[in-house]
């Protein structure tokens, strides 16, 4: 049986009820409706100008946000990436690479109450020209899933892929993302 990348039809229905929530942040995901429209997959790291990536949003008992420190951009960001043809739903995704980037596997982890279906963010931003890969300068739609550290699980980062060189976990407060920053804070 062969995996299929998560449909238009579920990227699509994410999102409208990702916007029943926050409406007013309709406007900025101008690119994601864009590459809905189009023919190719959105979820293709080969689709331009536009695609969606995912990214996981761990928290711990501390209330403290996961980071891990990628070596290509030297910046702290959450567990995340590219889809993959085994990733079926957008969810699907963001634990995958939870688990490639740090160790953590989907079993270790709950979704956020209130979040099993819709991501805490969605954030459009810009990933610049690639020469060495013949990309262009593109945008990523991340679909930002939220999960609480449910067992007992410490991170253990990748060796093989030499993407991710440490991790921080740090209070909601200093969140590297502004806009899951603002979201958690909302969070009781």
């Amino acid at each position: 049986m062969t995996s299929l990348p998560p449909s238009t039809e579920h990227i699509r229905t994410v999102t409208e009820a990702y916007l029943a929530r926050h409406p007013d942040e309709r406007a900025s995901l101008t690119m994601l409706f864009a590459a809905l429209a189009g023919a190719d997959d959105p979820t293709s790291r080969k689709t331009f100008p536009a695609h969606v990536t995912c990214s996981a949003i761990l928290i711990n008992d501390e209330r403290h946000v996961l980071h891990i420190l990628h070596k290509a951009s030297r910046k702290l960001l959450a567990p995340g990436g590219h889809n993959e043809p085994s990733d079926q739903l957008l969810r699907d995704a963001a634990l995958r690479e939870l688990h490639e980037e740090a160790g953590i596997p989907p079993t270790a982890v709950v979704p956020l109450a209130g979040h099993e279906d819709i991501p805490l963010d969605i954030d459009v931003h810009t990933i610049d020209a690639n020469p060495s890969k013949n990309e262009p300068a593109h945008h990523h739609v991340d679909f930002r899933w939220a999960f609480h550290l449910g067992a007992d699980h410490a991170v253990t980062l990748q060796e093989e892929e030499e993407e991710v060189d440490g991790y921080q976990w740090r209070p909601f407060a200093t969140t590297a993302s502004p806009t899951v920053r603002a979201k958690l804070a909302q969070l009781t």
